[in-house]
């Protein structure tokens, strides 16, 4: 509704404009009487004549410079009764907040029943004292505020435990929100009364209502009606109030006063502005300037008689009533002819110019318009209309101040619009949304299965409501023409419409709700390759599965494949008629390029088997290569993204396995990517490694044959194992470590220690330590696969890119201070998981030394005397103690000198923090620890340790 005074904006054409008071009084029984001062911007130019086929917004050159007004001074009296009414509403609110959902439903039906039998005398009290609308139309508004909010609300839960889940562990509570100030309208003075005092009812709030100075009689009596009814009912007294003589400052006296918890406005744009600079949160409408369009597939005759039924219901002072009807040129003429026979006037040009002048006077809404009949309508126009005229249409061009026609009116008169075309019909209807009325309502007529127009029109307009052959009056306030359309008497606008809700109001909105929830873990998960083969000469075995299969791609690498090593697949490949291609040109740390020639060949062979031999490169660049394969657009950037948790990432890869299975065949002990869903490969062209992470990736089959580790080098069998080894380290103390994860960890722990010694240094005469060594990679593998890793991991990746380190061998040298790190019952940070509910890490790793029996009396021994065990493996296999030594005396490291490796750490340690490993650490770190980290284990070697106490630079 736009009975007050319009916003300025920009440079369009002024219509008059509130500035907010400069001072208002808040509630108080002991100050003086003070004026009140309201600033206003004058209007701009009065109406002006058509131009023709224009239907852009016009600017108004003209803007006068501001006036002062100056109201009367509130009266003490009128503060200090405000002051005893909010005083009382706040107590009675106080009591009733401790009603049951059946007393508050009780007393919700019992005043929902008094204000419908009060209907017609309501409605007669409000024409006769504001001489707005009709009687019989006010009826039926005061009979849908009672009857179709109870029917809709009179179920719904406010009161206390309104839902509950008990599986999820989530319990939402309904509170009032206390006392609630209530803003009612001239135009629709009982209805709303009776809506806002039931809403108040239902939700255990207490209202306290400032009537319209010329419709207060009325709805003070709608008010009296409602809360006897409700006090009656149970209710305590005062739980419905009002304010007995309204003002512009009292009502301003009351939105401002601290008893007040939430405004619900409904009034004109001033009225709702000055609700929401109040203070307090508020529930406002926006102004309605609604367009009707109708299209050239339309049901004419039902589209005019809906326009007609809307626009004269209560003479049109409903703020979502039609103002303007936009007509495709194709049917104009047959709507022009049909609204004639149902009732509508059109004006002739000088008919026009006179209703202009008496639309908008002063550059606002002429208020002795609003809710008048045809007949004192033509009287104040000067002009003459037929006996039986229900509409009066004026026929116009322009969208503007320029065209007093384009305003939002109040009253049974429409402007009417001739539109080239459809698309020009909505732009135009979105205009006149913009210029009077963003957010409140639009409607448009046509076939209801010309669904391209209604989704075209809902794309472009900016309305809250878009109602498709609906009467505007009664479709919007809801429960009428749609059910599922909220009967509400209050209408948000949204954003569009500065207000703070984009929907029809309810009880929703006067409840805060507390949402209970208790603390519940995740489902969790284990995720490993369907089938796992192992013991030695189970390669043959394995393979046999692909019998039925027609092309088989192995992935490889040059070395392996000079050794002949890929000949051992191909030629079981061979017994079963599968016809093979191998690739063999994955280089260690596979890049993009690689992947590219790889599935370059994919592509041309189209496989629907892929398996990888090798060790962790030629895994890693099949994993890849099979999901370039599977998921042609996969975009490295987003599956590379850190995420909080696997099954919430943001970038979705879906299941692999479509075109080709999966198959990994590890010749080295240490990766176990053959059961992993990880890979990494780097873009050649900018350095940049992208470690990929999604349980897409998890190879349908692992193939362990301790066959084709047996001739492992010395050195790749030490670096291995410790890679291994910290797999099962990190993955027992991680934060997503289960019960299903940790045997696993255990297990693999054992076997390297016991045997990782004797693998390094009997190699391929002592099978046995070869074997267990190979099972314990993949165990480990099993175990970080769902578990993931930590900060050893993180630190380790970004070494290694920078300095060339090899990554079980970059594990081995941090992996002892990470653990001495780690070992803390009182960590700076924790990572956040609901399983992990307090730091246990250094118990942990205590109870890996009880296990392996390593001895120590108390926790933090234990744990010193795990970092001596692992410090002796690591001496055990002729892995060097700290990353100096590694950078001087591994063949390949970058060469560095410690000034140069110092000044990387800032960069080092912040990429690592950032490391997608890091999340799962039990200690979440700060940058700085990881730089002391780092600087702590390039120095000098971790023993002898006698304190796990870690010195932070933070």
């Amino acid at each position: 509704m736009q009975l007050h005074l319009n916003k300025v904006k920009g440079q369009v054409g002024v219509r008059q404009s509130i500035v907010p008071c400069v001072h208002v009084r808040p509630v108080s029984s002991r100050r003086r009487a003070c004026s009140v001062r309201c600033d206003a911007a004058p209007a701009g130019p009065s109406a002006v004549p058509d131009a023709a086929a224009s239907t852009t917004v016009k600017q108004s050159n003209i803007v006068n410079a501001p006036k002062e007004k100056v109201r009367d001074p509130v009266p003490d009296e009128q503060l200090l009764k405000l002051k005893d009414t909010l005083t009382k509403a706040h107590a009675a609110q106080r009591k009733y907040a401790s009603f049951t959902q059946e007393q508050v439903d009780a007393i919700f039906k019992a005043a929902a029943l008094a204000a419908n039998s009060a209907r017609i005398p309501l409605a007669k009290m409000a024409v006769e004292e504001t001489r707005m609308g009709v009687v019989e139309d006010k009826v039926i508004k005061n009979h849908f505020a009672s009857e179709f909010i109870y029917n809709k609300y009179k179920y719904e839960k406010t009161c206390g435990v309104i839902e509950a889940d008990a599986a999820g562990g989530l319990v939402k509570v309904a509170e009032p929100v206390g006392v609630v100030a209530g803003i009612v309208p001239t135009t629709n003075p009982t209805s709303t009364a009776i809506f806002k005092a039931l809403l108040a009812l239902k939700t255990r709030n207490a209202l306290v209502l400032c009537p319209h100075p010329r419709a207060a009689k009325c709805t003070v009596e709608a008010a009296r009606i409602v809360r006897d009814a409700a006090v009656a009912a149970g209710a305590p007294d005062n739980i419905i109030s009002w304010v007995e003589t309204p003002s512009l400052p009292v009502s301003q006296a009351l939105m401002q006063a601290p008893e007040i918890s939430l405004i619900l406005a409904t009034g004109g744009p001033a009225m709702v502005r000055a609700a929401y600079s109040s203070g307090h949160p508020s529930v406002g409408v926006g102004a309605g300037n609604t367009p009707a369009v109708i299209d050239e597939t339309a049901n004419i005759e039902m589209a005019v008689s809906s326009v007609i039924l809307s626009k004269t219901f209560d003479n049109g002072v409903i703020c979502a009533s039609e103002q303007s009807v936009v007509v495709v040129d194709k049917v104009y003429d047959a709507v022009r002819k049909e609204f004639q026979r149902r009732g509508a006037y059109f004006l002739t040009e000088e008919e026009k110019v006179k209703v202009r002048a008496k639309v908008i006077v002063d550059g606002k809404l002429n208020p002795n318009i609003v809710g008048q009949s045809i007949s004192k309508l033509a009287e104040l126009f000067g002009i003459t209309v037929p006996p039986g005229t229900k509409v009066i249409i004026g026929e116009v061009a322009e969208i503007g101040h320029q065209e007093p026609l384009s305003e939002e009116k109040l009253c049974p008169v429409l402007a009417m619009y001739k539109a080239p075309g459809f698309e020009k019909a909505v732009d135009m209807a979105d205009k006149l949304i913009t210029f009077g009325g963003p957010g409140h309502t639009s409607v448009l007529y046509t076939n209801p299965l010309n669904k391209a127009a209604i989704d075209h029109f809902g794309k472009i307009v900016k309305t809250v409501r878009i109602l498709i052959n609906t009467p505007a009056s009664q479709g919007a306030i809801g429960d009428l023409y749609n059910f599922h359309l909220d009967p509400s008497l209050t209408l948000g606008c949204g954003s569009w419409g500065s207000t703070s809700v984009s929907t029809n109001v309810g009880p929703r909105q006067l409840l805060n709700i507390k949402n209970v929830t208790e603390r519940r873990e995740n489902m969790l998960w284990f995720r490993v390759p369907p089938k796992v083969y192992f013991k030695g000469g189970c390669l043959e075995v394995a393979l046999a599965e692909l019998k039925g299969k027609q092309r088989a791609f192995v992935v490889t690498d040059k070395p392996l494949y000079d050794m002949g090593m890929a000949d051992q697949v191909t030629r079981i490949l061979d017994v079963h008629n599968v016809h093979h291609q191998v690739f063999y040109h994955v280089t260690p740390d596979p890049t993009l390029a690689c992947i590219r020639e790889g599935l370059k060949e994919i592509l041309e062979f189209k496989p629907d088997v892929i398996i990888a031999l090798g060790g962790g490169s030629p895994m890693d660049a099949a994993k890849v290569m099979w999901l370039m394969y599977e998921v042609p657009d996969t975009k490295f950037e987003g599956l590379a993204m850190r995420f909080m948790d696997i099954r919430k990432r943001v970038y979705d890869v879906p299941a692999l396995g479509k075109k080709a299975q999966m198959i990994c065949i590890p010749t080295t002990s240490g990766t176990g990517s053959e059961v992993t869903p990880f890979s990494v490969v780097t873009d050649e062209e900018t350095g940049m490694k992208y470690p990929l992470a999604d349980y897409s990736l998890t190879p349908h089959m692992a193939i362990v044959d301790p066959q084709l580790v047996l001739n492992i080098p010395k050195k790749l069998t030490a670096w291995g194992g410790i890679d291994a080894l910290t797999h099962a380290l990190e993955s027992y103390v991680s934060i997503f470590a289960t019960d299903y994860t940790k045997g696993l960890s255990k297990e693999a722990i054992v076997l390297l220690f016991k045997y990782l010694p004797r693998a390094y240094h009997n190699g391929p005469t002592d099978f046995e330590a070869r074997e267990k060594v190979h099972y314990a990679a993949t165990i480990a593998g099993m175990a970080f696969a769902n578990a993931f890793l930590g900060i050893c991991h993180s630190l380790a990746h970004k070494l290694g890119s920078a300095f060339h380190v090899p990554h079980g061998l970059a594990n081995a040298a941090l992996i002892s201070h990470v653990i001495q790190y780690n070992a803390t019952d009182m960590p700076f940070k924790q990572a956040a998981f609901p399983q992990y509910q307090f730091p246990h890490a250094k118990e942990d790793y205590a109870e890996l030394a009880d296990m392996l029996k390593l001895g120590g009396n108390t926790t933090d021994e234990k744990v010193i005397k795990l970092i001596e065990a692992i410090e002796d493996l690591k001496k055990q296999v002729d892995v060097p103690a700290s990353i100096k030594d590694i950078l001087v005396d591994t063949k390949g490291c970058k060469q560095a000198t410690e000034a140069e490796f110092l000044a990387s750490l800032d960069k080092l340690a912040e990429d690592a923090f950032d490391d997608q490993c890091t999340g799962a650490n039990p200690r979440y770190p700060l940058i700085a620890d990881l730089k002391q980290i780092y600087t702590n284990a390039y120095t000098k070697p971790i023993l002898p340790l006698k304190s796990l106490e870690f010195l932070s630079k933070a």
